[in-house]
């Protein structure tokens, strides 16, 4: 089993951190990594602006499960700024939550942006598009 601080010497700058604002939802979501069904995720634009090391194309992250165990590592494919309200169904469908539905998609991410304090319809998201490299 890898570490945090061995995968960091390969790959460098690499950030490490759950998916999720829960233990239960990290393991949900790294398991859908895993799998190959989840291949992109968003957060708002506040969130990714307070990053160290901001994430860019072609960087890697440690992706953790629930017990902040590495489970995987991703490179991120693309980044794009995109408004809550014109996520399209692709774009959710490569979310890869629940039964992939943009109308799942828009009332679970309401909920977990309002949890944040940071939801509003016109809300700027940072839309990223990744691959797995390492499963571990």
């Amino acid at each position: 089993m890898s570490t945090v601080e061995e995968l960091k010497v390969k790959y460098p700058d690499a950030n490490a951190w759950q998916i999720g604002d829960s233990p239960e939802l990290a393991n949900e979501l790294a398991n859908l990594v895993l799998r190959g069904i989840k291949t992109a995720s968003c957060g708002s634009l506040s969130a990714f602006q307070q990053e160290e090391p901001a994430p860019r194309i072609g960087s890697y992250n440690i992706i953790l499960n629930g017990e902040d165990v590495p489970v995987c590592v991703i490179r991120l494919l693309s980044l794009r700024l995109v408004r809550f309200c014109d996520v399209t169904e692709e774009f959710a469908r490569k979310e890869g939550e629940g039964d992939l539905s943009l109308e799942y998609w828009r009332k679970e991410h309401q909920r977990f942006f309002i949890r944040e304090g940071s939801y509003s319809d016109d809300m700027e998201l940072v839309a990223e598009e990744f691959e797995v490299v390492e499963v571990l």
